[in-house]
């Protein structure tokens, strides 16, 4: 395939945004608390298929961990999953404030307005707690989820958490989130995922929204990323996939084959599967065929 022009990907970007976003939301069956916070709750979607038990599928949205994105922009994905066959979960969770900031403008501090990007600590109080409680909230809310049988999926900023949420138990032994063993689940299929913090503060992916979620200074992101970076999280014994567009300018394929070489020199193999001419969203837009490469994914783990 023919590399593209700056003008070309600039254009294929935005038609594949427009896509994406294209679909009205799609309401959830029943919303659950995990906590007291409006942001502590999860969406469950019930299968289509009316089949009396099926896989549960945890969805953890993107939008580099900032406030205005939200876990409406991939309600239509998750109802895809669930016209798939798949029980859904997806959950919300604390994020910091506003948008990227101006290029060469301060980033804002933790106790000085809120971070740009995520909470630091709240963005991982909110998916710690909404795993732990999730086998029981689905159990109550979802009869049909076979708890399981659980995968985690996420995209972008989500597919961070997706992989982080995987690997709490090699967290440093320090950490509140750590846990004495593994999570209950068959894997996680993590979209497009910041698996790197490193090249992606090098790369200016998402405007720097990496550091921002550590809290903005050089001492907090060194002395916080082995809490967050899931290329440091390793080796996790969970089964992992990526899935990651050849073409994607948001997050470059760059930053999946940085996790998937860090995996490989701790032992582990990742898989990861490249669709080329795939850009970042598609993987989340249902009227992508990108969509159902992913929907194949996780259903190879959760059946």
């Amino acid at each position: 395939m023919p590399e593209e022009s700056p003008e070309e990907s600039a254009a294929r970007d935005a038609a594949e945004e427009a896509s994406a976003f294209s679909h009205p939301a799609v309401p959830p069956d029943v919303t659950a608390a995990y906590g007291d916070h409006p942001d502590q709750v999860i969406d469950f979607y019930a299968p289509r298929s009316g089949v009396p038990t099926a896989p549960l599928v945890v969805v953890l949205h993107g939008g580099a961990w900032r406030a205005p994105y939200d876990r409406q922009h991939v309600s239509p994905f998750a109802d895809f999953l669930a016209r798939r066959g798949f029980a859904v979960a997806s959950v919300e969770y604390r994020r910091g404030a506003g948008g990227a900031p101006a290029q060469g403008a301060a980033v804002p501090r933790q106790g000085g307005g809120g971070p740009v990007a995520g909470r630091w600590p709240e963005t991982f109080d909110d998916v710690a707690a909404a795993l732990d409680a999730l086998p029981e909230l689905a159990t109550e809310h979802l009869p049909a989820a076979d708890v399981r049988r659980t995968v985690v999926t996420g995209h972008s900023a989500g597919g961070q958490l997706a992989l982080w949420a995987a690997a709490r138990h090699v967290l440093p032994q320090d950490a509140p989130w750590r846990t004495a063993a593994p999570p209950a689940l068959r894997g996680v299929v993590a979209l497009a995922p910041i698996a790197d913090f490193a090249l992606s503060q090098e790369l200016g992916v998402c405007g720097g929204a990496s550091a921002q979620l550590l809290g903005g200074e050089t001492e907090l992101f060194t002395s916080r990323r082995p809490y967050a970076d899931p290329s440091l999280l390793l080796p996790t014994g969970i089964a992992t996939a990526l899935v990651q567009g050849r073409t994607d300018t948001t997050v470059p394929h760059t930053v999946a084959e940085a996790y998937a070489d860090a995996a490989a020199r701790a032992g582990e193999v990742v898989g990861v599967t490249f669709l080329e001419g795939v850009g970042h969203f598609p993987l989340i837009d249902p009227a992508a065929d990108a969509c159902a490469v992913v929907a194949e994914e996780i259903a190879q783990l959760a059946w």
